[in-house]
């Protein structure tokens, strides 16, 4: 199976470098979409000689990952695995997800263990979840986990529009829109004080939640 790990990256040059060093360990091709940084995220991705596409402003994570699915789609990968570039999650992992895809799943999710969370994250975790699953049916998953894999031939399905972090909830709208399987695997995830500086907040919260409400109805 040819796979592609894409990296979403925004101003991520102080911790970009131990994400491409672990994955470079992995037989995968590596695409870092740079989402108009101004710091040099995309020099230092380079720098380690993976593939980079650099959005000229900043367009936000959906908008960022659409850009790497699409590259997936027109360079015909078989499936995109992607995961943040802050250091949150273990590349030693995308083989949970490669298993799955081997199983015969469309959509893989990485499930993070509720009770390794701070609290804080907790609670948007199964906010989440249930709003997703209220909006879009489906069961309820780990609905904002950056870690997650996705078949191509599915990709090619979707009509993903949004470009913030509604995005993550979006995939699983259209995932059920489209009767695709969903599995979900365990994951681990480090949180830092950087981490979770860089994470979603309340306020940015609120916002995903209105643009869902609009989208649900769209």
């Amino acid at each position: 199976m040819k796979i592609l790990v894409v990296v979403p990256a925004y101003n991520e040059a102080n911790a970009i470098t131990s994400v491409l060093v672990a994955l470079r360990s992995n037989k995968y091709d590596i695409l870092v979409v740079d989402d108009g940084s101004s710091d040099a995220t995309g020099d230092v991705a380079r720098a380690h000689g993976v593939s980079v596409v650099r959005h000229l402003f900043n367009r936000g994570l959906g908008a960022a990952l659409r850009t790497g699915f699409a590259y997936a789609v027109d360079h015909d990968y078989d499936a995109v695995i992607t995961l943040d570039a802050d250091g949150q999650h273990s590349p030693v992992e995308i083989s949970r997800f490669c298993a799955a895809l081997d199983r015969g799943a469309d959509v893989v999710i990485g499930q993070r263990e509720r009770s390794a969370m701070p609290l804080i994250r907790q609670i948007y975790t199964a906010c989440g979840a249930l709003v997703t699953s209220g909006l879009f049916g489906g069961p309820l998953i780990d609905s904002q986990s950056g870690f997650r894999a996705l078949r191509c031939s599915v990709l090619k399905k979707f009509n993903l529009t949004t470009s913030r972090m509604e995005i993550s909830s979006e995939i699983l709208a259209e995932a059920h829109r489209v009767g695709a399987s969903v599995e979900q695997v365990p994951i681990s995830v480090k949180y830092t004080q950087y981490s979770m500086s860089k994470g979603q907040g309340f306020f940015e919260g609120m916002r995903t939640m209105w643009r869902l409400l609009l989208k649900s109805f769209s």
